[in-house]
């Protein structure tokens, strides 16, 4: 087996892995963390995260995973390889179910939040959290487990992979 083979097998694995553990942290300490919060904070830390986070490394790791893992996919598609390949592929459907998540759910809840403008300006913030905070929470639970199992498929392939390899 080659290099690429092996490393964007890696690849594949070590971003998804990232993101399962983004969303995950978002999931059990950041929300609920900000929960507790009043609305003035958990709507200026929302918008400010929602700019934050928009930077090279997320970027990397976001579309990475799913690029990697189409990528090892199509570089296990050798029969000596094949046992690996329907954990590949399983990782990358799963993860493409986070993408879309993400850009149906997510991505629009963020960007109404950022509408809602200057929170010191805000009329009536409450409703703005209210029509924000349970949509984004269990929308990002969902991406959460799909990132996770994505990661597990992806992680048992690997160790087909290095027995593959001996």
């Amino acid at each position: 087996m080659g290099f690429w083979t092996s490393a964007t097998l890696v690849a594949a694995t070590l971003t998804t892995g990232l993101m399962a553990g983004l969303f995950a942290a978002f999931w059990y300490a950041i929300m609920p963390g900000l929960a507790r919060a009043s609305d003035l904070a958990f709507v200026e830390g929302m918008q400010r995260i929602n700019v934050a986070i928009l930077n090279g490394w997320f970027g990397l790791c976001f579309a990475g995973a799913l690029v990697f893992s189409v990528v090892a996919a199509i570089l296990h598609a050798g029969a000596e390889r094949r046992a690996v390949l329907p954990w590949i592929v399983a990782g990358a459907v799963l993860y493409l179910v986070v993408l879309v998540v993400t850009v149906a759910a997510n991505v629009p809840l963020n960007d109404r939040l950022d509408a809602a403008g200057d929170p010191d300006r805000i009329g009536d913030l409450h409703a703005v959290r209210a029509q924000f905070e349970a949509a984004w929470v269990r929308w990002n639970a969902v991406r959460t487990l799909a990132c996770t199992v994505s990661f597990g498929c992806l992680t048992w392939a690997l160790v087909l992979h290095g027995r593959l390899a001996r």
